[in-house]
């Protein structure tokens, strides 16, 4: 096998050990065969020689010597023929006894290859009549969105019957069990007019006092779609905003994918058929697109709503990936990504490749508007034959510079369906708890998993953001791939007992308001990877970058290009050359060692391992002089990667 960066490795035998054995003993065989053979010919001819020698004989006297010669001959030649009749029968003998192993061995690979045939034929068929029955029943798709919306409007409807100020609304939700489902119903507004001391788990404030106090949840739901979702900054310079249309090549996933169920995806060559113009750094940097959200948790007086700006965060960086069935560059050791976008937007972001076995990028982002974020993440993926888990691991960390508080929270499961037969499509699926380590507030957020049989909206995200003990203050509730709303929660109670014996609770909250909306994305997307307008512009290239920057990586330039065999041929001599330098890297500790020295292997140029004060974990982290040595245009440092 041979990894994306080229790095081979010794291919497993286990399958072929039973085989080995008798192969090798019928191989010896078969070489005692071809000597007796020889020696048969050899003997053969000689005592053909002295049959002619006596036939040509005249004088009687000598006769008893040459029949002498004769029968000396023939009973050489007889036992050669014994000896190559006995090879034969043991030849045979071997063959006979391994035959019904072999028979087996290959009645079992021929009854696997059937089953999955069998398995990509049912899966096909199905494939086929799900799209039958949603092309028959048009309505189905929009069933859930359609009930929703009817049950929204009838709620609305009711509420203004009987209020007129469409913000003192209550609804009711279901508190988590397992999964944060809940169902809302619209309240009398009346029954809500109440102090405070008289609500069961309300938050801080009165109800009424909703937009008065949460001055910057209101400033995130204003009617004009641009100002919620933050773009009244025009950027100083102009970036592209289209990039080369994706060729039309066709390549059958399957026919590479096949060989390799089981196995790490990164350990897996991969052709740039499968890419998109982007490496995993400049992938981990797109998180950064919703960055607004963050500098308007800064605003924050309460670390309750903090938090719910903090949890729209980490569902927005999966919205780039409902249509972004492609896979990234993997980074060469030591490649590094900066974005600096310090005057324009107030942030600068850099990313360096730390580790090759595991992959694993750390990345680090200042905000002068008052928050830092970093974090160390590292991509483990399994293909399973008719799915691929991508699961990446590794802790993200948010600090605010004026409070304190200090956030983690851990990526969720993502999964590529459809790797046999149809269209690829991705989900998201499993839990985020976001924890703020100074104040103990927690957010709960469950991604549903997609079923064609729920009724649940698709992409679904709840949950519930909570305080240090463990009263609920907000609701979450959207879609990853959409939006996300925060409920505010005036009153709890006990409702009533699901069928696994757990007892619900209902929590009576205010009107929603939106905190997160997904950008559009831009003209003619479909043909340029479904970027985004920022994916657009991360590999643009610019002046003045390290050596190492992704923008500077030769196939990926070539393959955005449309050069995709030459990107090919460019990969592999990357890939060659980070293997030649990982062969002298291994060579060099084999001395140390031999020598008794201590060897410390690869050590990232800008990052640094150090156990995090808060979790305790060993992470990279940022050690500065990367912007310095920018500023001076000094990459000495840097290694040759390309």
């Amino acid at each position: 096998r041979a990894d994306d960066s080229g790095d081979e490795e010794p291919a497993s035998q286990s399958d072929k050990s039973e085989l080995h054995g008798p192969l090798k003993t019928l191989s010896s065989k078969l070489e005692d065969l071809s000597t007796c053979n020889e020696l048969i010919a050899k003997h053969g001819a000689a005592l053909q020689r002295s049959l002619s020698e006596l036939e040509s004989l005249r004088l009687p006297a000598d006769g008893g010597e040459k029949i002498k010669a004769v029968n000396e001959r023939a009973t050489l030649f007889r036992i050669t023929s014994n000896a190559m009749i006995n090879a034969c029968r043991d030849f045979l003998d071997l063959a006979e006894s391994h035959s019904r192993k072999w028979q087996r061995l290959l009645q079992h690979e021929r009854e696997q290859r059937i089953r999955l045939e069998e398995t990509i034929e049912q899966l096909a068929k199905q494939h086929n009549s799900l799209e039958r029955a949603c092309r028959g029943a048009p309505g189905l798709a929009s069933g859930t969105a359609s009930i929703a919306s009817t049950a929204k409007a009838g709620s609305v409807q009711s509420a203004k019957g009987e209020a007129s100020d469409e913000d003192e609304e209550t609804e009711y939700f279901d508190a988590m069990e397992d999964a944060p489902a809940f169902i809302t119903v619209t309240a009398d507004p009346k029954h809500h007019r109440r102090s405070g001391s008289n609500l069961s788990g309300a938050s801080e404030g009165h109800p009424e006092d909703w937009n008065l106090e949460d001055s910057v949840f209101e400033s995130s739901n204003q009617s004009s779609y641009n100002e919620s979702t933050g773009r009244d900054l025009l950027p100083r310079k102009r970036r592209r905003s289209r990039i080369p249309d994706k060729p039309n090549y066709s390549l059958n996933l399957w026919s590479i994918m096949k060989n390799c169920i089981g196995k790490e995806l990164s350990k897996i060559p991969m052709p740039v058929n499968f890419n998109e113009p982007l490496s995993m750094l400049q992938r981990l940097t797109e998180d950064l697109e919703y960055h607004e959200l963050l500098d308007k948790a800064v605003k924050c007086e309460s670390s309750t709503e903090q938090m719910c700006f903090v949890a729209a965060f980490s569902v927005s960086s999966y919205s780039t990936t409902v249509h972004r069935t492609a896979k990234p560059f993997n980074p060469l050791l030591g490649e590094t990504y900066e974005l600096d976008r310090l005057e324009e937007l107030g942030f600068r972001s850099l990313c360096e490749q730390v580790s090759h076995h595991p992959p694993a990028a750390a990345h680090h982002v200042y905000s002068r508007r008052g928050w830092t974020l970093w974090q160390e993440i590292t991509i483990a993926s399994k293909f399973r034959g008719k799915y691929l888990s991508i699961m990446p691991l590794g802790a993200i960390h948010l600090e605010f510079h004026s409070s304190g508080n200090h956030y983690v929270w851990r990526k969720v499961t993502s999964t590529v369906h459809n790797i046999i037969v149809g269209k690829l499509w991705i989900d998201q699926s499993g839990e985020i708890e976001i924890v703020n380590h100074k104040s103990k507030d927690k957010c709960q957020l469950k991604f549903t998993p997609y079923s064609y049989f729920s009724r649940d909206v698709p992409r679904k995200v709840t949950g519930v953001v909570s305080d240090a003990d463990g009263k609920a203050h907000y609701v979450m509730s959207g879609t990853w791939d959409e939006k996300m709303e925060c409920s505010k929660i005036v009153h709890s109670s006990h409702g009533s007992t699901s069928t696994e014996g757990k007892q619900k609770t209902v929590y009576q909250t205010l009107s929603p308001k939106v905190l997160w909306r997904k950008y559009p994305l831009p003209e003619n997307a479909e043909n340029m990877y479904f970027f985004s307008e920022l994916a657009l512009t991360l590999n643009e290239p610019e002046e003045r970058v390290a050596p190492t920057d992704s923008r500077l990586r030769p196939d990926q330039r070539l393959m955005e290009s449309g050069r995709w065999d030459e990107a090919n041929v460019e990969k592999q001599r990357l890939e060659e050359k980070q293997r030649a330098v990982r062969r002298r890297r291994e060579a060099e500790a084999v001395e140390a060692l031999e020598e008794g020295k201590d060897y410390e292997g690869y050590i990232p140029l800008w990052f640094e391992r150090k156990a995090d004060a808060v979790t305790g974990e060993l992470l990279c982290v940022y050690k500065g002089g990367y912007w310095e040595a920018k500023d001076r245009q000094d990459w000495s440092a840097c290694p040759d990667i390309f």
